[in-house]
């Protein structure tokens, strides 16, 4: 088992033809620092949790999708922008590679629920869903539809940029995500530009999203991590059997 590759700002080339493109906007992150052993049960085979000083977290991540597309092609009209909010992992497989886990992503696109989970074996859920902006202040509201009814309501107020702490580059400089499909464990890679953050107070904070994948006693208490950021241009790779290094 090789050690995890060193955290970079900067993405690694992608080997393969970009299968999509998407831009991820006004991303909120709000994260919960946990002992490692409370969510390595929840992580693919061959995977485990990714730490920082010990600890690893749990986060939170509402944002806006927009113009998602097929390649490196236009966003696809209405389907390809919509909102998410995704309750996520941090995450190393054996070949050392750093990513994401994701325990739920709940959108307002039923159509992306069907595609995501078709493709990718992604965790989707549709929601009813909004996104409001007020000056400075950041509102996002969600509703699982069915049985589950789960809601979310984040209110944040974002302030000046910052630098870039450590914790920052720990859950943002994720070069892919780790799902299991088809009883694989895939590593899909992606890559973007920097990130750059924002400072950012939580004004409201209801959540019963991590409750619904059984975290919901980290939301009684305020987050250990907070911080805004305007987004990125994202482009996806092909995925690749998380055993093998990248380019093997």
């Amino acid at each position: 088992m090789r050690d995890p590759e060193p955290l970079s700002p900067e993405a690694p080339d992608l080997t393969g033809p970009v299968i999509m493109n998407q831009d991820w906007r006004d991303l909120t992150f709000l994260h919960w620092a946990v002992d490692p052993a409370e969510v390595a049960d929840r992580m693919p085979p061959g995977v485990r949790p990714d730490t920082l000083d010990g600890v690893t977290y749990v986060g939170l991540i509402p944002f806006r999708m927009v113009d998602a597309g097929i390649g490196r092609g236009p966003g696809v009209p209405w389907f390809g922008t919509f909102l998410e909010t995704n309750v996520r992992l941090y995450s190393v497989d054996g070949t050392g590679r750093r990513g994401i886990v994701f325990l739920s992503l709940d959108t307002d696109r039923s159509a992306v629920v069907a595609g995501a989970r078709a493709a990718f074996g992604l965790p989707y859920r549709w929601a009813r869903m909004r996104h409001c902006r007020d000056d400075a202040t950041h509102t996002y509201d969600a509703q699982l539809r069915g049985r589950h009814g789960a809601t979310s309501h984040v209110a944040i107020r974002v302030g000046p940029h910052r630098a870039a702490t450590a914790l920052d580059h720990f859950v943002s400089d994720r070069w892919g995500l780790h799902t299991r499909w088809f009883g694989r464990t895939l590593y899909v890679p992606n890559r973007h530009e920097s990130w750059r953050m924002q400072e950012a107070e939580v004004v409201a904070l209801h959540d019963g999203l991590m409750g619904s994948v059984g975290l919901g006693h980290l939301a009684h208490r305020p987050p250990d991590h907070v911080a805004f950021s305007p987004g990125v241009h994202t482009e996806f790779g092909l995925p690749a059997d998380a055993r093998r290094p990248r380019g093997g």
